[in-house]
């Protein structure tokens, strides 16, 4: 039965409140992993995904939409429910096996993995941005100062998005491009279905970090871009790791 808290062994309720569509999208992308699905499987109907979950349809069509909209599932009316050709970089087929947003090991490997790319990335942007990638950049950081002062989190997520990709755009190496943005989009999907896009604690921070990663890129400094980014990565981690934490326990 997909419930909306976990309960502690007297059966009280031990955790925050989580909506019942996300839990089944993280049950149905276990589901997935579990059964061994690849992309262009046919899944179970809505219906039988209701059953095996002991939740409605409505929720299990809730879910799907978010599945959808992430690019995990695939709707075909009148043909029913296929796993997605996600054939990027860091899709089903590169990994082995599907990356799960609320594994928390998956989570910390793929931070683990962006720590390197963000790193070479501003390492390589400091000697190569030309001046108009450098504006680019420096106006994402500005959206993203906008998006915190404001409190709109669309502004802040649009203009985090535009920095590190300017970045790694700045790097002038497609490959970093492509595995930079193949992660953030991994990421998405923890934030979405684990996190519900939370902003965390560490916004103002970020932008903090944001304008000394520039400032060193524009310096033409390597070193410090790298050591920047490297500081900016690590403390991106612990935010998620001290939202995690809040989230199980309160």
């Amino acid at each position: 039965m997909v419930s909306v808290t976990s309960h502690d062994e007297d059966g009280a309720p031990s955790g925050p409140y989580r909506p019942g569509y996300e839990l089944a999208a993280e049950r149905i992308l276990e589901i997935i992993a579990e059964s061994g699905l690849r992309p262009g499987d046919r899944m179970p109907t809505e219906n039988e995904l209701a059953a095996q979950l002991g939740t409605s349809r409505t929720v299990v069509r809730e879910a799907v939409k978010i599945l959808s909209a992430l690019g995990r599932v695939r709707a075909q009316k009148g043909r029913g429910l296929y796993v997605s050709d996600d054939e990027g970089m860091l899709g089903s087929t590169g990994w082995g096996g599907f990356f799960l947003p609320t594994d928390l090991d998956h989570v910390y490997m793929l931070f683990e993995f962006r720590r390197v790319q963000e790193v070479e990335a501003a390492r390589c942007a400091a000697t190569r941005a030309t001046p108009a990638e450098l504006h680019a950049i420096e106006t994402a950081a500005d959206l993203c100062r906008e998006g915190h002062v404001t409190g709109r989190t669309e502004l802040f997520d649009r203009g985090d998005d535009d920095f590190h990709l300017g970045i790694a755009a700045a790097s002038h190496n497609p490959f970093l491009v492509a595995a930079v943005r193949e992660a953030r989009r991994l990421q998405r999907q923890s934030s979405i279905i684990g996190l519900q896009g939370t902003l965390g604690g560490h916004a103002e921070e970020a932008v903090a970090e944001h304008a000394a990663i520039y400032d060193a890129i524009r310096g033409g400094d390597p070193d410090a871009a790298a050591r920047a980014a490297a500081v900016h990565m690590d403390n991106t981690l612990e935010d998620y790791r001290r939202e995690i934490q809040r989230r199980l326990f309160g």
